[in-house]
Order: structure tokens, then C-alpha cells, then sequence
């Protein structure tokens, strides 16, 4: 009789040359020069919950499986401002994304190595209003 192995999902590193590595560590950290280099100030209280999340979930090669609908309950986002999140970390160099197959929604999503050796984007007006809080209007 044959022995039942369980189910192992093929995993498929969208940027294989973009793997993340840190001498002794291999999954689960933040890179310091997020905050050195100044990425922070372009980065929504969201953006940085997406990426943390993406940061603890990863396996050794940066890539979590994990299904948008599940991301979104456990950062506390709705599927819409999560793939807003996801498009923009993807736009900064900070994200790659590889869908499950042709047409899927969900995907193989990557936190990549910081992009190049110098400071991040500067700080454009559109950057900056992506950023600003959602207000009421007075009433």
C-alpha cells in the first residue's frame, strides 16, 4: 500500500535574484536600512502592516502563499485597500507578486531585498498624498 505524504505546494519565487539574506538568519526580519536609507516616510501605516506581515509569514526565500483574504483579516484591511497595498509596495521595488496561475487574483508574494544601494524615491506630492489619512468632512 502506498503511504500517504501530505499535500506539498510547489513554491515559485517571482525574483530569484532578489533574495533577501542576512548572515545566520533566514526568514522573519526587517531590514534595518528600511529606516536608515529613509523608505519610511513613504510608507501608510497600511503599506508598513502589509510589509511586517509579508516579513513574519515569508519562508527563507521571502515568499508567502498566503491568500488575500487572509492577509486582509489578519492586518485588518478590507481585499480592496489591501491590493491597493499590494500595487504599491509592488511600485516601490519592496514587493514582488506572481499569481497562483494565469488570471489569479492571489499569488506567490515576495518582500525583496531593498532596491539598488542608495536612498529610496524622494518624496513627490503624489507620494505624499497616498500617505495622508483618510479625513471626514467637518460637519
Amino acid at each position: 500500500m502506498r503511504s500517504q505524504r501530505p499535500f506539498r505546494r510547489e513554491i515559485h519565487v517571482p525574483r530569484p535574484r532578489r533574495i533577501r539574506s542576512l548572515q545566520g538568519i533566514s526568514f522573519g526580519w526587517i531590514d534595518a536600512d528600511l529606516f536608515r536609507r529613509g523608505w519610511l516616510p513613504l510608507l501608510s501605516p497600511e503599506d508598513l502592516a502589509l510589509y511586517t506581515f509579508l516579513c513574519l509569514v515569508a519562508d527563507r526565500k521571502g515568499v508567502s502563499f498566503y491568500r488575500r483574504c487572509r492577509i486582509a483579516k489578519e492586518i485588518g484591511l478590507d481585499e480592496v485597500d489591501l491590493s491597493l497595498r499590494i500595487r504599491r509596495l509592488c511600485d516601490l521595488d519592496l514587493l514582488g507578486y506572481l499569481p497562483f496561475h494565469p488570471g489569479a487574483p492571489d499569488g506567490f508574494l515576495q518582500v525583496l531585498s531593498l532596491p539598488g544601494g542608495g536612498p529610496p524615491p524622494s518624496l513627490s506630492l503624489g507620494v505624499l498624498l497616498s500617505r495622508a489619512p483618510l479625513t471626514k468632512e467637518p460637519e
